[in-house]
């Protein structure tokens, strides 16, 4: 089966374009200010309704204030809220039950102690994101271009639905698909050519790795 596609950190008309054609799931805002990828709401809207109805729309937040979400949730009008902080529980039933939306909630993971933590959460976020721990010096918990030991994964029931992110690229994303259960990838740095630049050539080559990586 095809695993969900999602593009993230888009800031173009052209990558989204390019990411709609290829056949992504999933398009990817990042509402994070540090970040190289980092859109204003306003602009993320206006590239969000060029997506909707052919992929689900994802406002990746960090720690987000319940202003931050209002205002993101009002300009943007997301399909789905991805939770890349420290957010609790409580935090992620709370930003459910305001919004009405599903959540994705990140985590970030370099060893088996990193997975435990999903317990709290299960039935609780509607999907989860496995992402590599940051490297040290880094003030972005996600889009580093670094993987972890996908193997890890094993740790986790079967039964839990996620997409796996991390150093995902054209080259190791058939490694990916068949390493782990993940019904997902993730991939932001890995179709760039600079950080927040994305490459359309880049683009096409990820999505027939996809695509070879899923031939019978």
């Amino acid at each position: 089966m095809r695993p969900d596609i999602k593009i993230c950190g888009l800031k173009t008309p052209e990558a989204v374009d390019r990411a709609l054609e290829r056949g992504a799931t999933h398009i990817g805002f990042i509402f994070f200010e540090k970040s190289p990828r980092y859109i204003e709401p306003d602009v993320a809207g206006a590239l969000a309704a060029r997506a909707r109805g052919k992929a689900k729309v994802v406002a990746v937040t960090v720690n987000p204030t319940s202003d931050d979400l209002d205002e993101i949730v009002s300009l943007v009008k997301p399909d789905i809220l991805q939770l890349h902080g420290d957010e609790s529980p409580e935090r992620v039933l709370t930003i459910k039950a305001v919004y009405g939306l599903p959540v994705m909630k990140a985590f970030s993971v370099r060893g088996p102690d990193d997975l435990r933590r999903v317990e709290a959460y299960i039935g609780i976020a509607d999907r989860f994101l496995f992402d590599a721990k940051p490297p040290a010096g880094s003030e972005l918990p996600g889009g580093n271009g670094v993987a972890f030991d996908w193997s890890l994964m094993h740790w986790l029931d079967d039964s839990v639905d996620y997409m796996l992110s991390g150093g995902v690229n054209k080259e190791n994303v058939a490694q990916a698909l068949t390493s782990t259960n993940a019904s997902g990838i993730d991939i932001s740095s890995g179709v760039e050519s600079a950080p927040g630049v994305k490459d359309l050539t880049k683009i096409d080559q990820f999505f027939d790795a996809v695509g070879e990586a899923c031939e019978p």
